[in-house]
């Protein structure tokens, strides 16, 4: 299935008229702007941390936003361009190809639905949908729900009253309960002394088939890649999924869970009532982390961990027993 673009392009750029200071030995015609595991050669794609070194080496861009001393990981087929901030570049660029990606601009094409307009789906009242929006067969869509623009969601789904879904695409046997915003823009803004500038979110939502999103969630879309939901998962209320986040599949996140930007969570995972997961973060798969945990560095398969930092479960097993006996 084709993916819908969500987001109009205001037109293809040179490279010279990206960068008008730096001249280029070929003034390329660039398409989009791509991850550097995504990008093609005609893609424009970035590195600005060392996290992302494997992917960098292996990367199929012809012309990369990087800095000085990170350029040396990439191939010899790839061009750097080096900036001091790479985010900043990135986010002027996408501001510029894609104007309307930094604001959740309203949707003007909302409409009541038409009587047979989608075969075999039930709405409650006052239910709007936007302009080429697709919904499968037996689909429940509660009142007062909105169902922006070019939104794809499959068969047997289950949508709650008073849920946002835009800039979606949800599998078959879905449920999203009352009150979730889905593919809203994420918190992304590069720190200036003057005012911060908005970093635009072009990126998706793509929840896969099976997944069971309790009342309250909120998922940003991605920023330049897709927020991803995997097949199998349950999240509990008000869990909070920030862009780019990929969750695998089978998971269980209990209620007020928080993910920050851009971390990667295996399949098979389980973490418990308000832990908070840091940016930039790769949880492997059968990880299981306690209640009120803070994760703030990479956990391997089958670890248990919990507490702030978190810890491996028997060392704070052990830290808790010393703390008492002390108290005691």
């Amino acid at each position: 299935m084709k993916l819908p673009n969500f987001f109009k392009k205001n037109k293809n750029y040179f490279l010279g008229q990206l960068f008008p200071k730096i001249k280029f030995k070929k003034n390329i015609l660039i398409e989009d702007i791509k991850i550097l595991k995504k990008a093609g050669k005609k893609d424009l794609t970035f590195f600005d941390s060392i996290k992302y070194k494997e992917f960098a080496m292996s990367t199929k861009a012809n012309y990369c936003l990087t800095t000085e001393n990170l350029k040396k990981f990439l191939p010899k087929s790839t061009n750097p361009i080096l900036v001091n901030n790479v985010l900043f570049e990135l986010a002027t660029i996408l501001k510029k190809m894609y104007p309307t990606a930094d604001i959740d601009y309203p949707d003007s094409t909302l409409k009541l639905p038409k009587k047979n307009q989608f075969k075999d789906v039930k709405f409650g009242n006052n239910v709007l949908v936007g302009k080429n929006v697709k919904i499968g067969k037996n689909t429940i869509i509660g009142s007062f729900s909105i169902i922006e623009h070019d939104v794809i969601i499959g068969k047997n789904c289950v949508i709650g009253s008073n849920v946002i879904i835009k800039n979606s695409v949800l599998g078959n046997e879905v449920i999203i309960q009352d009150g979730c915003k889905i593919g809203l823009k994420g918190f992304g803004f590069i720190p200036l002394k003057e005012k911060n500038f908005k970093f635009p979110h072009v990126g998706k939502v793509l929840i896969m088939d099976n997944v069971e999103i309790a009342g309250g969630c909120t998922i940003d879309r991605g920023s330049v890649d897709d927020t991803e939901i995997g097949k199998n998962t349950y999240l509990d209320n008000q869990v909070h999924i920030a862009h780019n986040v990929k969750i695998g599949s089978n998971c269980m996140i209990a209620g007020q869970v928080g993910f920050a930007g851009s971390s990667t969570i295996g399949n098979n995972v389980s973490i418990g009532g308000q832990a908070g997961i840091s940016g930039h973060l790769k949880i492997g798969n059968n990880v299981k982390i306690g209640g009120g945990s803070g994760v703030i560095k990479d956990i391997d398969d089958n670890e248990v961990v919990m507490g702030y930092p978190a810890i491996s479960f028997k060392d704070f097993i052990k830290n808790w027993k010393k703390k008492w006996v002390k108290q005691k």
